[in-house]
């Protein structure tokens, strides 16, 4: 988050909390309204927080009595209700019957309410829950949005993996391609050659069929010629 939208957050939440301290102090007695105005400690910005955790200043406040009280066990907690980071807290002091409200971030309490008034305290209680609520927008949101954008990285990568698989595959049978395209070429070319060796061959014998034709013609007439000539000596 931005510094400019922290601060935002922070003056919509000191408007929030006011509209919801008026309207659970309008269910009370003008007693009660006194004794919160009194033990009340307003709410505090991230700035804030970190100014008054300087070891300076040594005042103690509701916030440190109730982390004291926490601390040592004194007060049982009633009701939590967290709202990504943010939160509310109703608890309660046995020993002195006194009820603490308490608005927080992670464990560090943004407003922290002390009264004696148990319907006081449930309505702050509800009244600190709705802020928590509302604080806690747009972070949760930006939660989801991180998870989503997790996911669409890690979709991106399989596809990605699944794109250079693919490429592998296609390029590995474009190469078989080629290897068969050659060899085919390869072939068709030997194919050619034995055939002008064929025809050569064909050829060839042809001419020495008609040789030995010829000589067995020259040979059978003077066969013939030295029969003739038996006969004639004979005779």
């Amino acid at each position: 988050m931005t510094l400019r939208k922290l601060h935002r957050a922070a003056r919509s939440a000191t408007v929030i909390a006011a509209l919801f301290t008026l309207a659970a102090c309008a269910a009370i007695t003008p007693q009660d309204r006194q004794a919160v105005a009194e033990q009340s400690t307003p709410v505090q910005t991230p700035a804030q927080l970190e100014a008054s955790s300087a070891p300076a200043a040594s005042i103690s406040s509701t916030a440190d009595a109730l982390r004291s009280l926490i601390e040592s066990r004194q007060v049982v907690e009633l009701r939590t209700t967290y709202n990504g980071t943010y939160g509310a807290s109703l608890l309660f002091k046995p020993e002195d019957l006194v009820y603490y409200v308490a608005l927080f971030q992670q464990k560090d309490f943004w407003r922290v309410v002390q009264t004696l008034s148990e319907s006081q305290a449930e309505a702050m209680y509800r009244a600190f829950s709705q802020q928590s609520a509302e604080l806690a927008e747009v972070e949760i949101a930006r939660i989801k949005l991180q998870a989503e954008y997790a996911q669409s990285e890690r979709l991106l990568t399989i596809r990605n993996q699944e794109l250079a698989v693919l490429r592998a595959d296609q390029a590995l049978r474009d190469q078989q391609a080629q290897q068969v395209a050659a060899r085919q070429e390869e072939a068709r070319q030997q194919a050619t050659a034995l055939s002008a060796q064929e025809e050569q061959l064909r050829n060839e014998l042809a001419v020495m069929q008609r040789q030995i034709e010829v000589l067995r013609a020259q040979q059978a007439e003077l066969n013939l010629a030295k029969e003739v000539q038996s006969d004639l000596l004979r005779r």
